[in-house]
């Protein structure tokens, strides 16, 4: 079992920059390729970004290349997602996920409860 906890939504203007953090916990956490994803009112949840559990590889959605970075700090068992030049668009709540090849299977298989991100214009 893996529990993911996010901090770090907020509220900031359009341009503005926020940093979240997903702390893992459970004895395996650090083996787990983790991943962000996104879900607007009324919108389906969306992948934002993904990282491989060595931090190798990464994987980001084409609406977020080159303004959001994904990151992990194995031994504390934390991922972050370092945002910048947020648009109102990427108003949503925020999920961390984890899961075992999940990069290559595109599925994960634990989650956490979400932190909110708005974007003002």
């Amino acid at each position: 079992q893996v529990q993911l906890v996010e901090s770090g939504g907020g509220w900031v203007q359009a341009g503005g920059s926020l940093r979240l953090s997903c702390a893992a916990s459970g004895r395996t956490a650090s083996n787990y390729d983790m991943g962000w994803y996104r879900q607007a009112p009324a919108k389906e949840r969306e992948f934002v970004a993904a990282i491989s559990w060595s931090a190798i590889k990464t994987n980001y959605a084409d609406s977020v290349k080159g303004r959001f970075t994904i990151s992990r700090e194995n031994p504390e068992n934390t991922v972050y997602l370092q945002m910048n030049s947020l648009k109102p668009e990427d108003t949503a709540t925020y999920y961390c996920s984890a899961g075992w090849d999940s990069m290559d299977r595109k599925e994960y298989d634990w989650w956490g409860h979400g932190t909110q991100v708005t974007v003002s214009s």
